[in-house]
């Protein structure tokens, strides 16, 4: 289904996601092994501050089958309800998300295609609370959490939640997600999104990240070069 692509594509931390990001957090100070429960306040605590990022990203594609790993590169920036991923490498594309309007576009072909989410929004924002300022609270709406043990990554310590999602519609694209948190910023340093069926895996790793810039409204206008040819696509 051309829905089944645009979310994927969407989904790509996303969105959690939900999706990352760096900034100033209370540092962890001498504290025991976290509780789900303190986990899901200290979410809360900073999900207040919380309006805006850009970050760079990594985005790797693994499917088992043939054990075959891709890798693109690009920025993301977030603001409310406005998402704009720019894939620079090894090609290029920019999916923009503007309230209830997802916007996919190839400079290769020359070509956008024109998405409204509609009914699936509240999917769509399901992903999108993983990782940009999303509240643990809300979390636990959305998804069965575990708490798994606290590693070190990137010369950081995080925490790693595993979340089931609890609507059937969901589980039947994306069966699992995995959130590596760090305990510094309290925002995404990794996720993975595991796919339905196939086993096949996305990682989405970011670095760079910025909290609350400053970012205009000009950068989330659905604009194109001229002689783009524009597509409507039914959702």
């Amino acid at each position: 289904m051309r829905w089944k692509r645009a979310r994927n594509l969407l989904a790509l931390w996303l969105v959690a996601c939900l999706a990352p990001a760096g900034f100033a957090a209370s540092p962890r100070q001498n504290r025991p092994s976290w509780t789900w429960s303190a986990v899901r306040e200290q979410l809360d605590r900073e999900a207040k501050s919380f309006r805006s990022l850009s970050a760079a990203m990594d985005r790797t594609k693994v499917t088992v089958v043939v054990n075959d790993r891709s890798t693109e590169h690009g920025d993301i920036s977030v603001r409310g309800d406005k998402m704009l991923l720019q894939f620079k490498a090894p090609d290029q594309r920019t999916i923009l998300r503007t309230g209830d309007n997802l916007y996919i576009y190839n400079p290769g072909l020359k070509r956008v295609e024109e998405y409204n989410l509609g009914k699936n929004r509240a999917l769509v924002e399901q992903f999108l609370q993983l990782g940009f300022g999303s509240r643990g609270s809300e979390l636990e709406k959305d998804y069965d959490i575990k708490l798994l043990p606290e590693q070190r990554m990137d010369d950081q310590m995080v925490v790693v939640l595993d979340l089931t999602p609890k609507s059937h519609q969901v589980r039947r694209e994306i069966s699992r997600i995995q959130i590596w948190m760090s305990e510094a910023t309290w925002l995404p340093v990794q996720q993975e999104f595991y796919e339905a069926g196939s086993g096949d895996y996305s990682i989405v790793r970011y670095s760079n990240v910025v909290r609350n810039p400053e970012i205009p409204d000009s950068r989330f206008r659905p604009s194109w070069p001229k002689g783009t040819q524009k597509v409507k696509m039914q959702t």
